[in-house]
């Protein structure tokens, strides 16, 4: 688009945005870690009349998912999903592993964009801190490692 094109439209707010881990939606508050990044490949022969390295693009990596939420009463979603990679599950095969897709949308709900996470499997819990003079909500956290991140526009 050209830069008149966008005179009157707004960026989509970050805040309205849904998970779903193996087709089961979670409401999360926070959602960090969607991004990848290509390694670089570095090659220079000894004859060469060029004083600089070629580069060409290598192994992608993806960084870790950090997922954030409340905490209620009987809510067990993200200690149940730990609780699997301490117990028999331990993640091994691709068979065991989950799909998690982030969507972020619109102000009616409509999906925008969705990050699609293949091949994930959850390596750390975090419960909340307690503090006696805190105003804050309690928060616990569940981190994946994955293979793969693919991004559609809706």
């Amino acid at each position: 688009m050209a830069a008149e094109d966008y005179e009157g439209m707004w960026p989509v707010a970050k805040f309205h945005f849904e998970v779903e881990i193996d087709g089961t939606p979670i409401s999360f508050q926070e959602v960090t870690g969607l991004e990848s990044q290509t390694e670089v490949i570095e090659y220079r022969h000894g004859d060469s009349e060029i004083f600089s390295p070629n580069k060409s693009a290598g192994l992608v990596k993806t960084s870790n998912l950090v997922l954030k939420k409340g905490i209620f009463h009987d809510d067990e979603d993200c200690l149940e999903l730990f609780k699997k990679i301490t117990e028999e599950k331990a993640y091994y095969t691709q068979d065991d592993r989950m799909d998690i897709t982030v969507t972020l949308l619109d102000e009616q709900g409509e999906a925008v964009m969705s990050w699609n996470i293949t091949n994930a499997f959850p390596i750390k819990y975090t419960g909340t801190d307690l503090k006696s003079d805190a105003n804050e909500v309690s928060l616990e956290t569940i981190e994946f490692a994955y293979e793969e991140i693919e991004v559609e526009f809706e």
